[in-house]
């Protein structure tokens, strides 16, 4: 995505100059630390990138993006506790190389310094640009507590998992695009068009990111190969193929994902039964359908010129195989 080069640059240098040196360091630390693992960095370019596309001042969205980085990562961090997860981005999790109650406050304070990021911004964008992030906050808790409660619920419907897919992923990614017109003095049509198209295109993103789980290569997705299928997560495709299973399959999948284990036939006996179902032709149906709604909503909006990029970036996130 070279387009995007100088969105990325942009960022990258604004987050090395504005590295944590205060004190205590064992409070600061942490955050240093999770701060250099990388990640894609999405959400902050999608803000300087939308601020630069409405025709905005991209030096006043520096730190608004980095506001939505550490708020990023400040989930991140206390996400990891709850999952009791060893690794992030194939490093040690902040709780497992610090401990955990170092990396509860340290996320506590890398929240805190998110708010902090948005204090230069103008009287007349301040508050509507904090409410949106306070309300995109909320609605990742909310997600966050569906997902928890889909573990130990036994039937999942489509409609509960789109919206706490929305509430995880697609909402972060719309108040992203959002913030950046806003701050760039889109009309509120526009701004809220753009929050549509980013909408659409998280939702996009984290089917697919589902498809990849099972269907791409791990070597590239970055994680083990079909590991949601490894921890029961419901994804799309566990609701697709029980939609469509018959009683036998479905007697074997609830079967397989009530079970906690590794053995590998689970992962086997759940992949077969999704290729007899020929669940990826679904789940890139589903796909093909929110990417076809963003779309919809980006041409919608009147105060952007070159569409194109905004297209291709759809085009590139969603047509990804890792």
């Amino acid at each position: 995505m070279k387009y995007l080069n100088q969105y990325v640059e942009t960022f990258q240098e604004a987050l090395k100059q504005n590295e944590f040196k205060d004190e205590p360091k064992e409070l600061y630390e942490p955050i240093n630390y999770i701060l250099t693992l990388g990640g894609k960095r999405l959400r902050p370019i999608i803000t300087l990138m939308a601020t630069d596309l409405f025709g905005g001042d991209m030096s006043q969205a520096i730190k608004p993006s980095l506001a939505i980085e550490y708020f990023h990562n400040f989930t991140l961090m206390h996400d990891d506790i709850m999952d009791k997860a060893p690794l992030r981005r194939g490093k040690t999790t902040v709780h497992e190389k610090y401990n955990v109650d170092r990396a509860i406050l340290s996320g506590d304070a890398l929240l805190i310094k998110a708010y902090q990021y948005f204090e230069d911004l103008p009287d007349n964008k301040f508050k509507e640009i904090v409410t949106l992030f306070s309300k995109t906050g909320q609605d990742l808790c909310e997600g966050q507590q569906y997902d928890m409660n889909f573990e130990t619920q036994l039937e999942v419907t489509e409609e509960e998992y789109m919206k706490m897919i929305y509430y995880k992923t697609g909402v972060l990614t719309a108040a992203s695009f959002k913030i950046g017109a806003i701050i760039a003095d889109a009309s509120p049509e526009d701004a809220n068009h753009i929050f549509d198209f980013g909408k659409h295109l998280g939702i996009a993103f984290q089917l697919k990111d589902d498809l990849l789980d099972v269907y791409g290569d791990s070597s590239k997705v970055g994680k083990m190969h079909a590991g949601d299928i490894f921890e029961n997560k419901k994804t799309i495709l566990f609701i697709k193929a029980l939609e469509k299973a018959n009683e036998e399959q479905a007697t074997e999948l609830r079967y397989w994902y009530k079970l906690n284990t590794e053995n590998i036939d689970k992962v086997y006996s759940v992949e077969n039964i999704f290729k007899q179902l020929r669940v990826d032709h679904m789940v890139e149906r589903e796909i093909l359908e929110h990417t076809k709604l963003a779309k919809q909503y980006l041409e919608k909006i009147e105060g952007i010129e070159n569409k194109k990029v905004l297209k291709d970036f759809c085009d590139d996130l969603i047509g990804r195989s890792f």
